[in-house]
């Protein structure tokens, strides 16, 4: 595979997963928590522990998977295989999960129900990106195009939001009122089902990985392990930064279908609004990309984030009822989604090269497993720690709420 700028037609199927992917984490966090909470009636305290304890089991498979990713090639590659077996994981768990029957072996729908198909989610789930990723990293050498395969990549993640959220907002338009949460998360998981085989299919047929020098195979331990993450200093920055933007998304999040029904009054908007929001995401993905060729990825993050702090303290001043002004907020917010997702994961490629360079070990898939791994924290603790709050200071998720409250 020579250094020219990878195709667009390749560059197009390998991001083409990408979507679907993004299309399940979504819900994950914006749907599902108030979905079980309100709709299957589990109540605020405990969907917030049992999505916490989900999001850190991720804190076992996060690494688990990045190793085995690096450890265990096949004749395709290093990452293919991992992303087919996914498949069939993941199919199963979003049926599931999405659609969960009234009863299961005899006994109403629990929070151990949830609890134990939301960790097999995640292991199929983490399996598929971390494996996507450390294959986008792996795909070309060169500092920019990195970029610009993350980039893209993030493009077909925030579509993939686009194009699942619209069917929530179409049955929030048709549905009664008593129908809607179960049916969007419904039309949401088969959406997952029947877009990811044939998305997967194309990215593994259509894109080969790039050959990578053969070295003996090396062992990682747990203790050199820690130590890379102990003295490595930028991957000590990354991290951090990753844990705090997942603690952000994670809380807007999990908190949004509440915010946008019972503070601003606009709930029958909800999934329009939030469509609305990853669309100026998509559209902002190129310019973004450009910054950073502009500025450098680093500033290029530094900018995103600070415009995306400011737009979220706009949003929390939005007037009840006006839907105009609402739409103006959401769609400046949305603008900075894609921007550190991507550059997070360009720069960690850097990473990786640099400890490559010094180790002789190639670890790609370990880096973005910790990656993955702190942001699936900061999401953890978002939903875990807001879900018991609003409920002790007094928010009823399926009643009537005071002013104060």
């Amino acid at each position: 595979m020579s250094d020219a700028p990878l195709k667009k037609s390749s560059l197009l199927a390998y991001v083409l997963p990408g979507a679907p992917i993004a299309a399940l984490g979504l819900p994950i966090v914006v749907y599902l928590p108030p979905f079980y909470a309100q709709d299957m009636g589990l109540g605020l305290g405990l969907v917030g522990t049992i999505f916490m304890i989900a999001r850190f089991w991720d804190v076992i498979t996060d690494p688990l998977m990045g190793v085995l990713s690096d450890r265990f090639p096949s004749r395709w590659g290093r990452r293919r295989h991992w992303i087919v077996l996914a498949v069939p994981i993941l199919i199963a768990c979003v049926y599931m999960v999405f659609m969960p029957p009234e009863t299961f072996l005899g006994s109403p729908i629990s929070g151990g129900y949830l609890l134990f198909w939301m960790l097999l989610l995640y292991i199929g789930y983490t399996l598929i990106t971390i494996s996507h990723l450390s294959w986008g990293a792996e795909l070309h050498p060169d500092y920019h195009e990195r970029s610009r395969i993350q980039g893209w990549r993030e493009v077909a993640v925030v579509a993939g939001m686009v194009a699942a959220l619209a069917l929530p907002a179409l049955i929030d338009r048709v549905a009664a009122d008593g129908e809607a949460g179960m049916s969007r998360v419904a039309a949401m998981g088969w959406f997952i089902i029947l877009a990811m085989p044939p998305a997967v299919l194309i990215a593994v047929s259509c894109v080969s990985e790039r050959p990578q020098p053969k070295r003996p195979a090396t062992k990682i331990p747990l203790g050199q392990t820690l130590r890379i993450i102990v003295t490595n200093k930028p991957l000590q920055k990354l991290v951090s930064a990753d844990l705090l933007a997942g603690l952000a998304t994670g809380a807007t999040g999990s908190l949004f279908i509440f915010f946008v029904s019972h503070v601003i009054g606009l709930g029958h908007l909800a999934s329009a609004l939030l469509l609305l929001y990853f669309i100026t995401g998509c559209v902002a993905a190129p310019i973004w990309i450009k910054i950073s060729y502009r500025v450098g990825k680093h500033r290029a993050l530094a900018i995103a984030t600070m415009c995306r702090m400011v737009f979220a303290i706009m949003i929390l001043f939005a007037p009840t009822g006006n839907m105009l002004a609402a739409a103006i907020l959401f769609a400046l917010f949305g603008s900075t989604y894609a921007a550190a997702p991507f550059l997070l994961r360009s720069i960690i490629a850097d990473v990786a090269d640099h400890d490559e360079a010094q180790s002789g070990v190639q670890r790609t898939g370990l880096y973005y497993s910790l990656l993955t791994l702190t942001n699936k924290i900061g999401h953890a603790l978002a939903v875990g720690i807001t879900y018991p709050l609003i409920e002790w200071i007094g928010f009823e998720a399926t009643g009537m709420n005071s002013k104060e409250t």
